[in-house]
């Protein structure tokens, strides 16, 4: 009996992948995040499965319904939305199985800010622009941020930002970043990326929130910032230069 940790991917039910929708079909038990993740994903699971939306449940009461399905020899698929190596709260599920001696695995999924640069049809690493992405989020009711992870901290780099559960925080967002980025840096806010309902609104550090507001955007949400988003007339990458050797393009002289 094995516990399998899915990544469902951003929404879209074609984004998950092959093995793990093969792994969803192939439990008896599935437990998922109803939030987050589609019914369409979950309906992959076998005629006479256990399927379990987790949403309203405790840790204690996910891990109970584990135990049972450990008892009577099922696998489960637990399904997490976009990579659940991603704010997907899989750490001390693990860390509850491993002192239980359950076994278990993790399959990975499409992340949300993948999905997102997708919807917006943007490379997140430039060259010349940026070259790093950092995946982060701002504290609010959830746990505090530690210590030199704030947006003040982080944004000294000038790199690509993907600011995760902050929404509702952008003022501060905003007011963390323009020192740093400037007051016309691009950022995008993406929506529910991939879903039927997705929608992208675009500004810069100065208007975004009030064109969020506009939409009435409160959650489900996520912060893009960076040239990258923007950017024109960036100089081509070496990978494809006639002048870039390597070891499957010599020199063809």
């Amino acid at each position: 009996m094995t516990v399998h940790f899915i990544g469902a991917g951003p929404g879209d039910p074609d984004l998950i992948t092959v093995r793990g929708r093969d792994l969803i079909a192939a439990s008896p038990v599935c437990l998922y995040a109803g939030s987050l993740v589609p019914e369409a994903v979950v309906a992959y699971a076998p005629e006479g499965a256990k399927v379990i939306d987790t949403a309203p449940l405790t840790l204690d009461e996910i891990i109970a319904e584990m135990q049972a399905a450990e008892a009577a020899g099922n696998d489960v698929a637990r399904v997490h939305s976009g990579d659940p190596s991603l704010y997907g709260a899989i750490g001390e599920q693990m860390r509850r199985l491993a002192d239980l001696g359950i076994a278990y695995d993790v399959t990975p999924g499409v992340p949300a800010y993948a999905a997102a640069a997708a919807s917006l049809g943007r490379e997140l690493t430039l060259p010349g622009v940026s070259q790093t992405v950092v995946l982060t989020r701002t504290a609010m009711k959830s746990s505090a941020m530690p210590n030199r992870e704030d947006l003040a901290t982080l944004g000294q780099s000038g790199a690509t930002l993907a600011i995760h559960l902050s929404v509702r925080n952008l003022k501060a967002v905003c007011a963390d970043l323009v020192p740093h980025y400037g007051e016309d840096c691009p950022v995008a806010v993406v929506y529910r990326a991939s879903w039927p309902d997705e929608q992208i609104v675009r500004g810069t550090l100065t208007d975004i929130r009030a064109k969020v507001r506009a939409e009435k955007i409160t959650r489900t949400a996520l912060i893009l910032v960076g040239p990258v988003l923007a950017a024109e007339g960036f100089a081509d990458s070496a990978l494809y230069s006639p002048d870039h050797r390597h070891l499957l393009r010599t020199g063809r002289d």
